[in-house]
């Protein structure tokens, strides 16, 4: 039931916007909160389901559910591993960690009703794609999971001004692989805008104008791309929290690390009732970092994570997606 399609896992921030967009009713199967994914399964999403791929078709009504797994490229299409809780009559969900999930992969996935049948997903789901064997299309759709998508509550929005008489404007980049028809943009009454929630990272991106590729005209950052043109460039950050407790007697603390370039003197932590403390806005990534305490270095006491840097230090260290 896969096709093998590779592409980035991207996720989440926090970004102030004028705009919003509801997550499209298309997007089918999953959503991402914090760190985890949550596959959802709806009955009344489905109405028909297979015994396996050229089997009789069975109607979604006709179905007695007694439980609910998620199958997929992940697990290898097990029908037995991964179990759904079931929350009402209709709905069940399975929550991972997305630390579980590598960062480069191809996700397809579907719903398995009682160990046996696949709930076959409406081809007009926006993440519902064709299902191959062997290479051979087959009479069925899989769910697709697209790790940054239109929400509501997302943590970007992308708006296009003007093109008041366009009939389709589509967001295409680097977070969905370049798809030139999935993140359909919204028209308001003075512009084109959709929100996404999106992992921190650095993202090239266009605008698709009734079949037309147009950079963002309101976003000086570009990049050269392999057609030696040019692409909208964005970096999106996600604030991470420093806290060193204790040291109240120090005079003065500083957070420093590769983020900064190992600077001793840019950021300097406010003290607290219990510690210090020092907000960043950071992209997407690994960092090393230290606390430098009235002068003496040292690493985080309450970070268990550390790796050697190479140069013979050891390093604390934070990672932000």
């Amino acid at each position: 039931m896969s096709r093998i399609i590779r592409y980035s896992f991207l996720f989440i921030l926090a970004f102030a916007s004028p705009y919003s967009y509801a997550q499209t009713e298309l997007f089918k199967g999953y959503r991402i909160e914090g760190d985890e994914l949550v596959f959802s399964f709806d009955r009344r999403d489905y109405k028909i389901a297979t015994a396996d791929t050229f089997s009789n078709i069975y109607d979604f009504e006709d179905l007695d559910i007694k439980g609910v797994v998620v199958a997929g490229e992940f697990n290898n299409w097990s029908k037995n591993d991964w179990n759904m809780t079931k929350i009402d009559e209709n709905r069940y969900e399975l929550r991972k960690k997305l630390s579980e999930f590598t960062d480069e992969f191809s996700w397809e996935f579907k719903f398995v009703i009682n160990n046996v049948y696949w709930a076959e997903p409406a081809k007009e789901y926006s993440n519902a794609v064709r299902a191959f064997k062997d290479r051979y299309e087959l009479p069925a759709y899989n769910l697709k999971m697209y790790t940054a998508y239109p929400d509501k509550e997302g943590n970007i929005t992308f708006s296009l001004n003007g093109f008041p008489d366009a009939k389709k404007v589509v967001l295409s980049g680097s977070f969905n692989k370049w798809d030139e028809d999935l993140f359909r943009m919204k028209k308001s009454k003075d512009c084109w805008a959709i929100t996404l929630k999106i992992r921190p990272g650095e993202y090239e991106y266009k605008f698709i104008v009734d079949g037309d590729w147009i950079e963002d005209p309101d976003n000086p950052l570009k990049r050269r791309n392999e057609f030696n043109e040019y692409n909208s460039f964005i970096n999106i950050k996600a604030p991470k929290v420093f806290m060193l407790n204790g040291y109240l007697d120090a005079q003065e603390v500083i957070l420093t690390g590769s983020f900064n370039n190992w600077s001793e003197n840019e950021f300097k932590m406010a003290k607290t009732k219990s510690g210090w403390v020092a907000t960043l806005m950071l992209s997407g990534g690994k960092y090393h970092y230290k606390y430098i305490v009235d002068n003496k270095w040292i690493l985080d006491p309450d970070n268990a994570v550390k790796e050697y840097d190479g140069k013979g230090n050891v390093n604390s260290v934070c990672i932000v997606k």
